[in-house]
């Protein structure tokens, strides 16, 4: 069992760890289905807090450049047809949302989507109170890691040269454990949800890059132990926590595939597994999203 990972905070945008808890024991709860979409096309689209909205910006001769408000947005495609991505935040709600597309001419045009509800299922645990309420020590040392955290969370780079292709492979063999979006209450408490996928494995077993990517931190933090950030262009990141062993560093190009570390128990866990989060726009967002079936 693992705390993880991104604090409430983080959902609106003030904070950068993750503080809920992840079971390894109970089975996870059904993942929603995407909405459809053609086939061999990644991240599946699915317009509600988690998921990831997929707007057609047209043909243009070069890249256009769309904002979710002040945020840049992933655009992919080419010049036939583009396509901005947009990460919607767990903590998003319901109803009419839009982004600025800049025009050639130097103008710019709002392109409106719908996000639906969804109802992620909760789940109610008893659990030691150190791992609800921190120590004025931790307190601390979290406040300082938060700070860090939200530098590294806004970074945006150049879309990588083949950004259409975003299938992801899974970062390590294992069994889901539990599910992106599970609400969790620890001891009368209400906490965040869970914002990434948890894979089972045992100590040791490799962590590979799910796309090509660019190292931009690695560290050992108190919720999510040892941690490594990779930036794959355009606004989306991920990042794999609980690690046993880093292979990598800061300015480090990987593949997809190639390894970057080791299944572990570190920062606050009952048991070794890996914690897998996706980032678009600065939303955490359903890792499913980007995988074959």
């Amino acid at each position: 069992m693992s705390t993880l990972h991104l604090p409430h905070q983080l959902l609106t945008r003030r904070s950068a760890l993750l503080g809920a808890v992840s079971l390894l024991a109970l089975p996870a709860p059904r993942l929603a289905a995407a909405a459809p979409q053609p086939s061999g096309v990644w991240p599946n689209a699915s317009q509600v807090p988690g998921g990831i909205a997929r707007l057609s910006l047209g043909p243009a001769a070069t890249r256009p450049v769309a904002h979710a408000g002040e945020l840049p947005l992933l655009v992919v495609g080419d010049v036939i047809e583009w396509t901005a991505l947009v990460g919607i935040a767990l903590a998003a709600e319901p109803g009419e949302a839009s982004i600025a597309v800049q025009t050639a001419e130097g103008g710019r045009r709002e392109i409106a989507y719908t996000v639906a509800s969804k109802r992620y299922l909760e789940q109610r645990l008893r659990v030691s109170p150190r791992t609800v309420d921190l120590s004025p020590e931790d307190a601390a040392r979290y406040e300082r890691e938060r700070a860090h955290q939200a530098t590294v969370m806004a970074t945006f780079s150049e879309p990588l040269p083949q950004a259409s292709a975003l299938r992801m492979q899974v970062p390590t063999p294992g069994r889901r454990s539990s599910s992106f979006g599970l609400r969790r209450v620890f001891n009368g408490q209400s906490r965040n949800p869970h914002s990434g996928m948890d894979i089972a494995a045992g100590t040791g077993t490799p962590v590979v890059a799910p796309l090509p990517g660019r190292v931009i931190d690695t560290g050992d933090y108190f919720f999510n132990g040892h941690t490594v950030w990779l930036d794959h262009g355009g606004g989306l990141l991920s990042m794999v926590c609980h690690l046993s062993a880093i292979d990598v560093k800061p300015g480090d190009v990987l593949k997809t595939g190639e390894r970057l570390g080791a299944v572990g128990a570190t920062g606050r866990v009952t048991g070794p597994h890996l914690h897998w989060g996706v980032m678009l726009n600065r939303a955490m967002v359903d890792p499913a999203l980007f995988l074959a079936g």
